[in-house]
């Protein structure tokens, strides 16, 4: 979960930078409103703003970090305007503003079995959407070319790497293979941007029961 974490701020000084992809900035945006700490963090690097963005990372950083960083550095930089919050639906004012609908108004669509997506905006380079699974769905095992940015909205989900819940975002690239797994509990609403497809990994016999929901 560190490198996860270290990613994440990175993502976050992106944000203050503003050069990030908009469905990037809006998940960010979004985690912000969600979680204080997260929201000092952005506050501190504003105050920094007059230095070289550089100067406001951690110094110390994994390849893998490296690569990210690469990979939002090659994206266009947007201007979004700013939004007022308003605190009459369970989604955050910027992923609302995004959406331009409240949660009670997706239009679900069945993907698989107990998971329900609802796509915002799909190009060839980048895939925004509302995802939902009923308590204890998993998803199938799967490795990504690229990167993956994922919100938690309502309730949780577990991988190898630990639990992310509501105001979580985890961040994954073509160094993770995993199995996101809602918890027993409760359903699981996330907010997810890709970058970069997914392709599906594991024993076959397990692929098929998580796309059958069994």
């Amino acid at each position: 979960m560190l490198l996860n974490l270290e990613r994440l701020d990175l993502l976050v000084a992106h944000y203050v930078a503003g050069c990030l992809p908009e469905p990037a900035h809006i998940l960010v945006g979004s985690h912000l409103e969600m979680q204080p700490s997260s929201g000092r963090l952005a506050g501190q690097l504003e105050v920094l703003a007059g230095q070289s963005l550089d100067d406001a990372r951690p110094s110390e950083f994994s390849s893998s970090a490296d690569r990210l960083r690469a990979i939002l550095e090659s994206q266009p930089e947007i201007e979004v305007p700013p939004v007022t919050p308003k605190h009459d639906d369970a989604l955050p004012c910027f992923l609302r503003s995004y959406a331009g609908r409240n949660l009670d108004d997706v239009p679900w669509k069945t993907k698989l079995p107990g998971l329900k997506q609802h796509v915002i905006e799909k190009s060839s380079g980048v895939e925004a959407s509302l995802l939902w699974a009923r308590p204890g769905r998993a998803l199938p095992h799967h490795h990504h070319r690229g990167l993956e940015l994922t919100l938690v909205l309502q309730g949780q989900f577990n991988d190898h790497r630990g639990a992310f819940s509501q105001g979580d975002v985890s961040v994954a690239d073509e160094t993770i293979t995993h199995r996101p797994v809602a918890s027993s509990d409760r359903p699981c609403l996330c907010f997810s941007v890709l970058l970069a497809p997914i392709t599906l990994s594991g024993p076959t016999f397990r692929t098929l029961g998580d796309l059958l929901g069994v």
